[in-house]
């Protein structure tokens, strides 16, 4: 039976729940994935396609007739699209969508929260619960502590994503968010680039990074649920099949629909006992967290690297509806 089950299916028996990277809503149906993330690329790609120049004419009248400066005109536009596209994955998925804060928002604790808030209560005028609604939010210290007083105040739940160090989810963990996102490809990457080595399941840098912190979670039993993101192969994400859930985009999805590669389940809440790091603490000590970050290089580097990366989408997107709205 395994045998003509595809690598997807295989994927879900270990207890992986699958998620989609998209923002093309029109393509997911066929992956059957529970829920659905988007990031400002994908956001700014669909602006772009005339598929949803609709949306985005929708989302510029909304801007004009709420925003009173150019600014907020702007602001609640986009945030409009980016809901807009939200409410329609959320109509085909049976699970949540994860939908970004302004990166540009990432050392800003206070406007990262009102954001935030505001992007919730556009999904609710639309119908939808803010329990189907993930607000990402990067990784930065600022950003873990907006996401506890969202999680513990307004009980909007979290995605930290841009997660790359163990001293992060931590963070993550004891600020009790609903789910962290660590990149598992661009982990292996930074150490690719500088050592020139080609990694194997057995020594992969970002296999080993999210094993770390999925023991660690089982051991001391924090519900934050790990997504893994930014697969380079289907190495690292078979490497890590049992995890408690997985984001691709839509092409990785194909590949596995279409694969029957057998797969086993390698990570297990039952090994925590044994491969499990002794506890720790950051959520109240942001000197430590700071100092520890700084000692890792990779994460310091990765995590300003997609912040940049995010904002100049960001940038882009905001030029976009400033050249609608502002005549």
């Amino acid at each position: 039976m395994t045998e003509k089950m595809s690598t997807l299916d295989q994927l879900r028996r270990t207890g992986t729940t699958i998620v989609c990277d998209t923002g093309h809503f029109e393509s997911i149906n066929k992956y059957n994935p529970q829920s659905c993330t988007t990031n400002p690329a994908l956001i700014l790609a669909a602006a772009q396609d005339d598929k949803y120049k609709e949306y985005v004419k929708n989302a510029v009248e909304s801007g004009k007739q709420i925003g009173v400066t150019d600014e907020e005109k702007i602001e609640i536009a986009i945030d409009t699209f980016f809901v807009e596209i939200g409410c329609k994955i959320l109509e085909v998925v049976p699970g949540r969508v994860s939908t970004e804060v302004d990166a540009r928002l990432s050392f800003n604790k206070e406007e990262t929260v009102r954001r935030a808030i505001c992007i919730i209560g556009l999904y609710e005028q639309r119908g939808f619960s803010k329990d189907r609604i993930l607000i990402k939010i990067a990784s930065t210290w600022e950003g873990i502590q907006a996401a506890k007083e969202l999680e513990e105040v307004y009980k909007i739940h979290c995605n930290l994503t841009l997660l790359f160090s163990f001293t992060q989810a931590v963070a993550c963990a004891e600020a009790n968010v609903t789910l962290i996102s660590p990149f598992v490809g661009r982990i292996m990457d930074f150490f690719k680039d500088k050592t020139g080595t080609t990694y194997t399941h057995d020594d992969d840098p970002g296999i080993l990074a999210v094993k770390k912190i999925f023991y660690y979670y089982k051991r001391h039993c924090y519900n934050t649920i790990i997504m893994g993101t930014c697969f380079r192969n289907n190495d690292e994400l078979l490497a890590l099949a049992g995890i408690d859930s997985v984001t691709l985009p839509l092409d990785k999805l194909e590949e596995l629909y279409t694969s029957h590669e057998s797969v086993q389940n390698v990570l297990t809440a039952e090994s925590s006992k044994e491969e499990g790091h002794e506890w720790v603490s950051y959520i109240s000590n942001e000197p430590k967290f700071r100092f520890d970050m700084n000692e890792d290089t990779m994460a310091t580097e990765k995590l300003s690297d997609g912040i940049r990366k995010f904002s100049a989408d960001n940038c882009s997107l905001e030029n976009i509806f400033r050249n609608l709205i502002v005549d």
